[in-house]
């Protein structure tokens, strides 16, 4: 759920590169039905900005001509759009029955450790967030993670597994 409180309420601007991506969406969509681009503008000031603040949510509307709240309608619906500032990679790890058979809840524990923050809050160092999510549709080679933003996918999870992956996040982010 979208609480104000959670938020950071500073002024965005959106780059030259961005206003330019979201008018081309918007071009795909017949006069007057510009609200159908609003799913992947959303996604496009996700990638620039990292979250969609109420701030941007609210220029999001203006672009579009539509009200405020039916870009907060639609950003508080679908988890894929992150309603707070998130770490540089985001680890999403499978939740649903078929992965917590196998350790989900595990690795979930795991890697709250690793990390020292607990679910939904951001490193220190800014790098990592972490999250349960549903299904990522690799049922059969649980646990499994997905880190975005470009959605990578890691499976058959063990606690030496995550080791890597996070000091290879790490090493990556520091070169």
């Amino acid at each position: 759920m979208l609480r104000v409180e959670d938020t950071v309420q500073t002024p965005v601007t959106f780059s030259p590169a961005l206003l330019a991506s979201m008018a081309d969406v918007v071009t795909r969509y017949p006069e007057g039905k510009q609200k159908s681009g609003l799913l992947p503008i959303l996604h496009l000031v996700q990638a620039e900005l990292g979250w969609v603040s109420p701030p941007a949510m609210d220029k999001i509307a203006e672009f579009l001509n539509i009200q405020h709240i039916e870009v907060y309608e639609v950003a508080s619906f679908y988890s894929m759009y992150f309603l707070r500032p998130q770490g540089k990679y985001m680890l999403e790890v499978c939740r649903t029955g078929p992965c917590c058979l196998v350790g989900a809840e595990k690795i979930m524990d795991y890697i709250e450790q690793k990390l020292g923050v607990p679910e939904g809050e951001v490193t220190a160092d800014g790098l990592f967030s972490w999250r349960g999510v549903e299904c990522l549709a690799a049922c059969g080679f649980g646990p499994v993670l997905q880190i975005g933003p470009e959605y990578t996918f890691y499976e058959n999870l063990t606690n030496e597994s995550v080791d890597k992956l996070v000091n290879d996040l790490k090493a990556k982010a520091n070169n």
